[in-house]
């Protein structure tokens, strides 16, 4: 079975995107997403993939749309979420979102792993609440972008196992 993680960076209140975009620049943080996804299956919704617009390198690309019709080179697709994870072989892959995608997986996903932004942004996209008791904090790894000048953390959560 595949291990499904959900990896994501968002803002203080949990935004995640305004327009299709991202509304900060962080490269410490697509630098820790190439080198988590790289290798792995990645599941995303079809906006994520206009808003990437091509197919990540070194990675298999699975996008989730209900259009039938939609096709891209180097792309697989699935009408649904159920679907793209059904294509899995893979012993682990990424769900890179969009809120839509985020939304619908969090029940199915192992692991999160995210990036807090210790910044807020006007934001028409947001992640959902992390629900305590569901899921737990496994490691932090706090840091700094001079560059970016934003102070942001490393999450990973892992799932509570749930008592009999």
């Amino acid at each position: 079975m595949t291990q499904l993680t959900i990896i994501v960076a968002m803002d203080a209140n949990r935004g995640i995107g305004i327009a299709n975009t991202l509304p900060w620049k962080l490269a410490e943080d697509m630098a820790h997403f190439k080198r988590l996804t790289t290798g792995h299956p990645i599941l995303m919704g079809r906006k994520t993939f206009d808003s990437i617009g091509r197919p990540l390198p070194g990675r298999r690309n699975i996008v989730i749309t209900r259009n039938a019709d939609w096709r891209h080179d180097g792309v697989e697709t699935a009408g649904s979420l159920t679907a793209a994870v059904e294509l899995l072989d893979e012993p682990q892959a990424f769900i890179i979102g969009g809120a839509e995608i985020y939304g619908q997986s969090l029940d199915l996903a192992d692991r999160l792993i995210v990036t807090e932004i210790k910044h807020t942004y006007n934001c028409d996209a947001f992640f959902p609440a992390i629900a305590a008791d569901q899921w737990q904090e496994a490691e932090r790894e706090e840091a700094s972008s001079p560059q970016a000048g934003l102070d942001y953390a490393f999450v990973t959560y892992r799932r509570r196992l749930m008592a009999c």
